[in-house]
């Protein structure tokens, strides 16, 4: 037997959701609405949803923040794990996309824990910086544009506080990332991120082949 991850067939698949996946059923119908999205690929997995919301739990998380929100299935995931006083700050360039999500944080109750900030990601962290938000931040979930991670990462190092977390989705980017004759910019981006996270001392690191790969980053 390798002692590799195990690969996951249809059928195996099926029974890890099934006997894990605890997804609330306006969780289910936001996934659902969002699977006829021309960009449903943009989608998390729902497992991996559960586990960032088990990672919120984890830590004790009162603050966090979302970079690239989309129809916000992984903001209602997030939100629904913080307290009742914490605080999502999601980041978005679409009214449109973000619009979608609004009325099931609402009817999830989740509505009032999320501050939703239409505007280039990198202008709403700046800002957050200018206002003294440095280390006060637990958690940070980024799955936004692959040739900003660089500069998210670095501003997220900021925020979080010692001890807090970043994740990275699409880290290993459909496998493209060990492929050197893929050289298309998102696929160059990623590669080069996790090269970056690899050498640096200033996180602990763990890339987890769930979904399309996700990287946790604790803050030393």
């Amino acid at each position: 037997m390798s002692n590799r991850t195990i690969p996951l067939d249809e059928r195996l698949y099926a029974y890890l959701t099934g006997h894990s996946l605890r997804e609330t059923p306006v969780l289910r119908r936001l996934r659902d609405l969002t699977r006829h999205h021309p960009h449903a690929g943009m989608q998390i997995a729902p497992e991996q949803g559960q586990l960032i919301a088990l990672l919120v739990e984890l830590i004790g998380a009162r603050r966090a923040i979302e970079i690239g929100t989309f129809t916000g299935y992984s903001s209602l995931w997030i939100a629904s794990a913080l307290p009742a006083d914490g605080r999502l700050i999601c980041c978005d360039l679409s009214e449109e996309w973000t619009a979608v999500g609004v009325p099931f944080w609402e009817e999830a109750g989740v509505r009032g824990r999320i501050d939703l900030r239409i505007a280039p990601a990198l202008e709403t962290l700046d800002g957050l910086l200018r206002d003294g938000a440095a280390s006060s931040f637990d958690l940070v979930f980024v799955d936004a544009d692959k040739t900003g991670y660089r500069d998210y990462y670095e501003r997220c190092l900021q925020l979080l506080r010692p001890g807090g977390l970043a994740l990275f989705d699409n880290t290993l980017w459909g496998g493209s990332v060990a492929d050197p004759a893929d050289q298309a910019e998102g696929t160059r981006a990623i590669r080069a991120f996790n090269e970056h996270l690899h050498r640096d001392e200033r996180v602990g690191l763990s890339l987890v082949p769930i979904g399309d790969g996700l990287t946790l980053a604790r803050k030393r």
